[in-house]
């Protein structure tokens, strides 16, 4: 009785040994987009510290990584996770279509009673946006922000500073944590240039 029991756990130990070794590559490695690590919130005296000594000259914009950084120059000063539309891949071309563009704009105007939180407007469409919305008889659409996540009648909901939700969701926006979004609005001027990469 004792060899048949001890046979049992080999050969099931050798099963689960099997399933482990052609079933790793399914098990995550790296993080996902969902998973995306995000920055220790900064007070207001170090805010203010980062303007005096870092001054934000440019906000990078990573479609794929779900990333938006702050750039002083060449260096990376803060680094967010994001949501884009709803039909992120691509350029925007079209009202309703669901994708954020793509390209190099400016921050032209901010809203402070925006109904996700606070805004910060992205100059699209330029020119050629709206020659190539014309060509094909659409509008180009507008109104793209970097917006914060939750809406402003539902901040006082506990954890909503901090909520992300897993996909992405917008009409073409770039959504941020509120936390986040606290951030951006003081550290980002009028007229700083923002990249939207692919």
């Amino acid at each position: 009785m004792k060899a048949w029991l001890t046979l049992c756990v080999v050969i099931l130990m050798i099963i689960i040994g099997v399933a482990i070794y052609h079933y790793k590559q399914y098990i995550p490695s790296s993080i996902s987009p969902q998973q995306t690590p995000v920055p220790q919130a900064l007070s207001n005296e170090e805010i203010q510290q980062l303007k005096q000594s870092k001054p934000i000259t440019e906000i990078e914009v990573f479609k794929e990584k779900r990333r938006l950084h702050l750039k002083h120059h060449d260096e990376i000063v803060r680094d967010y996770p994001m949501r884009l539309g709803f039909d992120p891949i691509g350029h925007k071309q079209f009202e309703g279509d669901g994708k954020t563009p793509e390209g190099d704009y400016r921050i032209d105007w901010r809203n402070p009673q925006s109904a996700f939180y606070k805004s910060l407007h992205i100059s699209y469409p330029n020119q050629a946006d709206l020659a190539y919305a014309q060509q094909h008889g659409q509008s180009a659409g507008g109104d793209i922000m970097i917006h914060g996540t939750v809406p402003k009648d539902r901040t006082s909901i506990p954890s909503s500073a901090t909520y992300m939700p897993q996909g992405d969701w917008t009409l073409g926006c770039i959504a941020v944590r509120n936390i986040d979004m606290d951030e951006i609005w003081q550290l980002v001027d009028n007229n700083t240039k923002i990249k939207i990469h692919p």
